[in-house]
């Protein structure tokens, strides 16, 4: 089920604010999916979902791999019944603030702050769709 980003309820928001470990869906460059377990913030105002990553990963690389326009992904949470999905283009972002800002939102969500690693990279996905029933 599709959703309004502008008038998403109180219910999906505080779904993804809940302790899950969503998955991250990249596509390689041959085109076949990547999916991966990922810690996952979102900011509905924003309308951005951020990951923490290192950025040897293969996650990054296939983001990467897209070239400057980003990358299509989907990360995805389900609980039973439940479940959500946010859609929309990803870029890797290095610049230390908004690195800093992801671990700090990260640490929010996951009740625990990830220890200092300079190969830290940020995924950051700009929404452009919002599916799900939670």
């Amino acid at each position: 089920m599709a959703h309004d980003l502008a008038a998403l309820s109180p219910e999906y928001l505080a779904f993804w604010g809940e302790y899950f470990m969503p998955t991250l869906t990249t596509l390689r460059p041959d085109g076949t999916p990547h999916v991966v377990p990922v810690g996952v913030t979102y900011d509905a105002g924003e309308r951005i979902a951020r990951i923490i990553t290192r950025k040897d990963s293969t996650k990054v690389k296939n983001v990467r791999a897209a070239g400057t326009d980003g990358a299509s992904v989907a990360v995805c949470q389900v609980d039973r019944g439940r479940w959500a999905t946010l859609e929309g283009i990803a870029r890797v972002r290095t610049d230390a603030d908004a690195v800093a800002d992801a671990v700090h939102r990260y640490a929010e969500r996951y009740g625990r702050t990830p220890g200092p690693n300079p190969d830290r990279v940020m995924i950051e996905i700009a929404v452009t769709k919002a599916l799900g029933r939670a």
